[in-house]
């Protein structure tokens, strides 16, 4: 009769770094592929960025003011923080870390900068790039928002090339041209590194003990 030593360790998850230049189609891809995928977590960032209407305080951000997220870095919660446009976002550390031990797989939707911080960290975090499909196409989208200046609109096309010359320090890059198309393939990603035969044992590891024992009983 074969003998299987049980295992009770909880299968850790995965953290993912997700980046991308503004106006790539990031969050609208993330939100699509979350609702195909409710096992995943996004982590929601402490900002002090202004509410934008139609957003969501606990839902789409953390919103705190200058003096409560100062507070928060000094206590040292944020596992990762960074300053953007006038703004500083962080994630909480301790949330992150609460999740990924009870199993779940975990987004951080971040910019490099934060992403590099995140992987000196945690090595063994992966790391998701989405690309426009042309600097016209990004332009133009940033155009049909409708909520900046053309100064904005200008300082946030010259960041976005920044920002996209840091794509080959991630493991994974997509263009995000067709939309349904680059959706599949982010979901792709979080689905086959779930498969791993690391994880399967662990989440499978009542049904391996059933189909490899000699007991018919």
């Amino acid at each position: 009769m074969t003998t299987m030593t049980p295992i009770n360790t909880i299968a850790k998850g995965t953290l993912y770094v997700v980046s991308a230049p503004s106006g790539a189609g990031k969050t609208s891809l993330l939100k699509a592929v979350l609702q195909k995928l409710p096992e995943l977590k996004l982590s929601i960032s402490h900002t002090t960025r202004p509410q934008r209407p139609g957003e969501q305080d606990g839902v789409d951000y953390h919103f705190v003011d200058q003096a409560t997220f100062q507070k928060m870095l000094d206590e040292q919660q944020f596992l990762e923080h960074a300053k953007v446009f006038g703004n500083f976002y962080g994630t909480s550390r301790e949330w992150l870390e609460k999740q990924l031990v009870e199993g779940h797989d975990v987004i951080l939707e971040i910019d490099w900068q934060g992403a590099r911080q995140v992987r000196e960290l945690m090595p063994e975090c992966r790391g998701i790039f989405i690309l426009p499909p042309s600097r016209e196409e990004l332009s133009n989208r940033l155009t049909n928002r409708g909520q900046d200046s053309d100064e904005v609109i200008a300082k946030r096309m010259a960041a976005a090339t920044a920002e996209m010359k840091h794509y080959d320090e991630y493991d994974y890059v997509l263009v995000n041209d067709d939309f349904e198309v680059a959706c599949a393939e982010m979901e792709a990603i979080f689905t086959a590194r779930r498969l791993r035969i690391a994880s399967q044992k662990v989440r499978q590891h009542h049904l391996i003990h059933d189909l490899l024992s000699d007991s018919m009983e």
